[in-house]
């Protein structure tokens, strides 16, 4: 841990990094809160300004949720398997393989399969489990649409990728294995549910004249049916983008399969962890509603990947279960600039030089994901060495972007 911030009236912020003057305005706005956990909030070492919380927060909470903390991309997070590979087998122009991959998984913002994926176990989850008639016809409604309509929605992005920082990337590690490394979450159907109880947090607060310095820290309390509905909700958005990821995964591999003649297997090393959620644990001997917003879970143990752009390394990790992070660590390498400002600094050359050696799209469009807009990954590493144990080190050989 890198320093304390402490002052009366305010929960403790422990800060794994130095944090700029807007960030840390951020986190004392949060650490007032009356629900945050009196161990205070954890601040991870690639964090930088959010919308309402700084992204790369950790805030554990009783008997209350804000939504805005957990965002819209509900369940956005990683996954990551090692393939039987080695870099030696890989052809020498991947120029190919991206393409099938940009060909084979829908990519952008609204990207969604013209066949849609059957849901599978999350239609019976829908059907049966959580809390389906209680709160998904109240959330059609409030989108002037029907539940069926928000079905097919979900189903025809089931196994896309998204757009911004949204990626599926081929790497090799210290050892020349190969391992293919995605980062995505729950797409539309996520951002409606998250856009849908934020609001709803916002009304209560107005309601109850409860006047805040962001209107992005709008909490829900235990005891209430619209927390029951939105833990419910989110809930289902987290196994969305678990499958999604999975299925995406499988398309990526089948993909590889076309253009890489020799047969292979994936190995036991398989990853799929959330950077964006909220989950009930128990911390301090007490049972808290822990939202990561920008972290992934690291007790003894634990796997997790943390990736840092298209020219610098990624890291697979074990976690080492320190209590006063709420076991967590960073999700990535953090941006240093937001995407408007990385377009109006860098070129496209300076694009094609930062990213020499990757296999991957060269041009204005990606410009905001320059590897210079992030924070340098290793710093980040070396400030949360207390957090995790690096397991591998990965280095991208390709990368497909959603953008």
């Amino acid at each position: 841990m890198k320093n304390i911030y402490s002052e009366e009236g305010f929960r403790p912020i422990k800060a794994w990094s130095d944090v700029d003057d807007d960030a840390l305005s951020q986190a004392r706005n949060l650490a007032r809160l009356p629900f945050v956990d009196r161990h205070g909030i954890a601040l991870m070492p690639d964090c930088h300004l959010g919308k309402g919380t700084t992204v790369g927060t950790v805030i554990a909470t009783d008997k209350a949720i804000i939504p805005a903390a957990v965002g819209v991309d509900i369940g956005c997070g990683m996954n990551a398997v090692r393939l039987s590979l080695k870099a030696s087998n890989l052809p020498d122009s991947l120029l190919s393989v991206r393409r099938q991959i940009e060909r084979d998984v829908p990519l952008g913002a609204g990207g969604s399969r013209k066949k849609p994926v059957a849901l599978g176990k999350l239609s019976s989850a829908l059907n049966e489990g959580h809390g389906y008639k209680r709160w998904y016809g109240r959330f059609a409604q409030s989108r002037k649409t029907d539940e069926i309509s928000l079905l097919k929605k979900a189903e025809s992005q089931l196994g896309t990728l998204g757009s911004g920082n949204h990626f599926i990337e081929l790497c090799t590690d210290e050892n020349q294995d190969v391992w293919v490394m995605l980062h995505s979450g729950s797409r539309g159907i996520g951002n409606m549910i998250g856009s849908y109880f934020i609001e709803k947090a916002r009304r209560r607060m107005e309601r109850l004249s409860i006047h805040l310095p962001d209107g992005d820290l709008a909490w829900l309390a235990e005891g209430e049916d619209d927390f029951d509905d939105y833990v419910e909700a989110v809930d289902w958005a987290q196994d969305y983008a678990l499958e999604n990821r999975r299925i995406m995964m499988e398309t990526t591999i089948a993909a590889l399969r076309r253009h890489i003649p020799i047969n292979f297997t994936l190995t036991r090393e398989a990853i799929n962890c959330h950077h964006n959620y909220v989950e009930k644990e128990t911390h301090f001997g007490r049972n808290l509603w822990v939202t990561r917003k920008g972290a992934i879970r690291a007790r003894v143990d634990d796997l997790g990947i943390i990736p840092g752009s298209m020219g610098q390394r990624s890291y697979i990790v074990r976690g080492k279960g320190e209590l006063e992070s709420y076991c967590s660590c960073s999700h990535g390498a953090g941006r240093k600039m937001s995407r408007s400002q990385a377009r109006s600094i860098f070129t496209v050359a300076d694009l094609v030089q930062q990213t020499k050696g990757v296999e991957c799209r060269k041009d204005k469009m990606v410009l905001d994901e320059i590897p210079s807009s992030y924070k340098d990954i290793d710093e980040v590493m070396a400030n949360q060495a207390d957090l995790v144990e690096v397991v591998h080190t990965l280095k991208a050989v390709m990368c497909v972007k959603g953008s």
